[in-house]
């Protein structure tokens, strides 16, 4: 088994994180930490072969991270997992060793592509021979395992929809106690009111919400939205 520590300072996107991991073959999560602090503590502990790391955390940035784990000698495999998609934060996490990059919001298969072949990447390293010396051939096969194509879109979401922030609404909605409107689901998520609206509007449709109107003042109806049990 690959033993994985999930690091991301929201709590309710390590638990979909972690639940993604758990759903792939040959994976399990070692430990989540919500900060840089825990996540090399975690690392310290040792046990641990693949970090999925954010790069906005509490306490620095998940490349501050990535330089102490090599500075004290950890050679921890690392895939970010973050908003941060500038070119400066994709190059340096390039040269620090990150093995893959992957832009939030993703899809389960997305993240399951980079895990697979991440899982290939250890299996041809093994065959080749660990730490012996390996020859052009063994090395393009290496280098090869790590490439992966493009990630098919989750069933039954409309294009530019991701199942984790599909997740992340479903679960603020299901533990709410009464209706929330697009606002309110925008401010617990952290999304904008016009994403939230899109997968509101599209959860509706499928019948896993239920809309309700609430008339103020103005005479326009908010519309809100609820749980749907199973």
């Amino acid at each position: 088994m690959i033993d994985v520590l999930v690091v991301d300072d929201d709590f309710r996107v390590a638990e979909i994180n972690a639940k993604y991991v758990g759903k792939v073959p040959g994976f399990r999560v070692a430990a989540r930490a919500h900060s840089a602090a825990q996540a090399l503590a975690c690392v310290q502990r040792g046990r641990i072969d693949l970090v999925l790391l954010d790069h906005y955390l509490p306490d620095g940035t998940g490349l501050e991270l990535v330089h102490r784990m090599r500075d004290q000698g950890h050679g921890t495999d690392v895939i970010m997992i973050t908003a941060a998609g500038d070119v400066t934060t994709v190059r340096t996490a390039m040269r620090l060793g990150a093995l893959h990059y992957l832009v939030k919001p993703f899809t389960f298969a997305a993240l399951r592509a980079r895990l697979d072949s991440y899982a290939a990447l250890r299996r041809t390293v093994d065959r080749v021979g660990g730490h012996g010396i390996a020859g052009q051939e063994q090395v393009d096969r290496i280098f090869g395992a790590l490439r992966t194509g493009p990630a098919p879109s989750a069933p039954g979401l409309p294009s530019g929809h991701s199942e984790p922030t599909t997740d992340l609404i479903c679960a603020v909605l299901h533990r709410a106690n009464h209706p929330l409107s697009a606002h309110e689901v925008a401010a617990e998520t952290g999304l904008s009111r016009s994403t939230a609206q899109r997968y509101l509007r599209h959860l509706e449709q499928a019948g896993r919400l239920h809309l309700s109107l609430k008339y103020g003042d103005t005479g326009r109806p908010e519309h809100r939205y609820a749980w749907v049990a199973p």
